[in-house]
């Protein structure tokens, strides 16, 4: 694990732009096409917009191939949507055909849309998903993706895409499950702020308990795992 640490945000997103390109490279020169997993919320934005903008000229943007590793169970079109906000902020900018991007087809119901997702997931990698990068976010609370503290999504151990009910929210996701994120070759979060602090370091140095924060079960099988944070969301560190 590699913890990345920038005096600003912007130097992060920055840096990971930097990761994203390197191994879009490596992986194109190697096996004429490059998966990706994209991270939702709001944190991500900026990175996909700089992607579509500053290296817009950088790589073979028809050898890339996008997923989400998480989805809001709500139309496509509608505000909350992951895919919605990608699309927007960097898919339309680099005119990604259709047939690159794997969304969650969210007019099943959500076990069916995971179902199927895990499905449409094997078929891409002839069922044995390794995917080059998988892009990740740390909520407050220590989740990521879309496995939350308490869920069932923090025990499964099979399946590689699941639904969860969120009885706060009251609303469905459907995930990425532990196994399939740690599979990939390269996993990289990105967080910062001073808010994400406590999350942080209750990751990175409290007490090993998943159930209260998912994100320790990111632990890659064979690939590597790395960190681009702001000095602000680090700052409870003892270690940096």
């Amino acid at each position: 694990m590699s913890l990345n640490v920038f005096k600003e945000s912007n130097d992060a997103i920055e840096a990971l732009a930097s990761l994203f390109i390197k191994d879009a490279k490596l992986a194109i020169a190697q096996n004429d096409k490059f998966s990706v997993a994209l991270s939702g919320g709001s944190s991500p934005k900026k990175l996909y917009e700089l992607l579509a903008s500053k290296y817009k000229n950088e790589i073979d943007w028809t050898k890339v191939y996008f997923f989400f590793g998480d989805e809001r169970y709500v139309a496509s079109d509608h505000p909350d949507s992951n895919y919605l906000m990608a699309k927007t902020a960097m898919l339309d900018s680099l005119e990604i055909a259709d047939k690159q991007v794997f969304k969650v087809d969210t007019t099943l119901d959500p076990a069916s849309a995971a179902l199927a997702y895990q499905r449409w997931i094997c078929g891409f990698f002839d069922d044995e998903p390794i995917f080059d990068l998988v892009l990740l976010g740390l909520g407050d609370d220590a989740h990521t993706a879309s496995i939350f503290p308490g869920t069932d999504l923090v025990w499964i151990d099979e399946e590689q895409v699941k639904e969860v009910y969120l009885k706060d929210k009251e609303v469905y996701r459907i995930s990425f499950t532990a196994p399939l994120i740690n599979d990939a070759k390269q996993i990289a979060f990105l967080t910062f702020g001073a808010n994400k602090a406590d999350a942080i370091k209750a990751v990175l140095e409290g007490e090993h308990d998943v159930a209260k924060y998912p994100a320790q079960l990111i632990k890659p099988t064979n690939g590597k795992l790395d960190w681009f944070v702001d000095e602000a969301a680090v700052s409870k560190l003892t270690q940096k």
